[in-house]
């Protein structure tokens, strides 16, 4: 099949367009970058000096080249923003949370469908190689029936920043949707939808306007599934904890792309994504009445591989991976998880 360029806007060149989406689309052969939006610095025309610098967002939408818009503005904007993007008939990418409410989730969706637009998150995480790891573990039932389910995001930021929008109390502000729409999607992945939420969220550091702590329970019939993030983690545990009939699973440290492409690595290299023996997970099970204990290696993390669906999905026809519908379906998971914190008691999704 014949190879074309997808022309593309940037919303915005914070941390999101600098280090995730800017790099992956320059190094991927299919994208083109033609303008990202700044409104006052010119960081991006630095770095990327083929493309153009606009102070308007109007200049996406009313650019007939650009095919695709990434929607990665301050995260209350989310859906005013691809509401206009696809009122225009782009295509768009929106980063994560998807929108603030379910009912604004849905009225997206059903107008991309109106539009016959691709509407989707970037949920990159998805492709973090610890991720890719443990959803090998799940499937191939390495722990045999898995009963245990625990993922940590935790980091270390016990300062207040009182001038950034994701510290100042607002809706959609908080550790739960930044960090719990990672999270969230992971675990929708592996399980499903489940039965009920029980939540706890917290603001832990003095000062705090946002929930900077959570302790999520998704209730399943088999399996025990506890989603937890803080940001007053010095020393951190093992980021996934996985229990099953047969042994146990245990993986430590964050996966290096984030860290490789702030370093300006380039994506397209042979040892992308590739982690240290170091950091390779910890494998304890009986098998065939034998103990094996031993460092288990962890596939190699891809956040190309979303952007190469995108191009699959819009050229090709080819399935796309994250779907609007799961998107709505962290929204409703992230509702759910307030509504049980305020109402302390498990709220059951309907």
């Amino acid at each position: 099949m014949m190879e074309r360029t997808i022309i593309v806007g940037i919303a915005s060149f914070g941390m999101s367009g600098r280090i995730f989406h800017a790099p992956l689309l320059t190094y991927h052969k299919n994208f083109k970058i033609k303008r990202i939006i700044e409104r006052a610095k010119n960081e991006a025309q630095k770095l990327y000096p083929n493309v153009v610098v606009s102070r308007s967002f109007e200049d996406l939408l009313q650019d007939n080249e650009i095919e695709l818009i990434v929607v990665n503005t301050p995260d209350q904007s989310h859906f005013e923003y691809a509401k206009k993007c696809l009122d225009a008939g782009k295509h768009v990418i929106v980063e994560k949370p998807f929108t603030q409410t379910v009912e604004q989730g849905k009225s997206l969706i059903a107008l991309a469908r109106q539009k016959e637009k691709i509407l989707t998150v970037f949920q990159n995480r998805r492709w973090d190689g610890d991720f890719l790891t443990v959803q090998r573990v799940v499937k191939e039932q390495m722990l045999g029936r898995l009963v245990e389910y625990e993922a940590h995001f935790d980091r270390y930021k016990n300062l207040v920043q009182t001038d950034s929008w994701k510290e100042q109390s607002a809706a959609g502000t908080g550790i739960l949707f930044n960090l719990g729409s990672h999270m969230i999607d992971q675990a929708l992945v592996l399980f499903g939808m489940p039965e009920a939420v029980t939540a706890h969220l917290k603001i832990m550091r003095i000062g705090g306007e946002v929930d900077d702590w959570y302790d999520i329970k998704l209730h399943y019939p088999n399996v025990n599934v506890a989603l937890k993030a803080s940001l007053l983690v010095k020393e951190p545990g093992p980021r996934y904890i996985l229990h099953g009939t047969s042994g146990s699973f245990l993986k430590w440290g964050l996966d290096p792309q984030e860290e490789a492409l702030k370093q300006g690595q380039n994506p397209n290299d042979p040892n992308w994504g590739k982690e240290p023996k170091e950091w390779w997970g910890l494998l304890n099970i009986e098998k065939e009445n034998k103990r094996l204990r031993e460092k288990y290696e962890t596939l190699p993390g891809n956040y190309c591989a979303f952007y190469d669906n995108i191009y699959d999905h819009i050229v090709h026809g080819k399935e796309l991976v994250v779907k609007p519908e799961e998107a709505l379906n962290v929204i409703r998971i992230i509702d759910a998880a307030q509504k049980s914190n305020a109402q302390q008691k498990t709220i059951t999704i309907e």
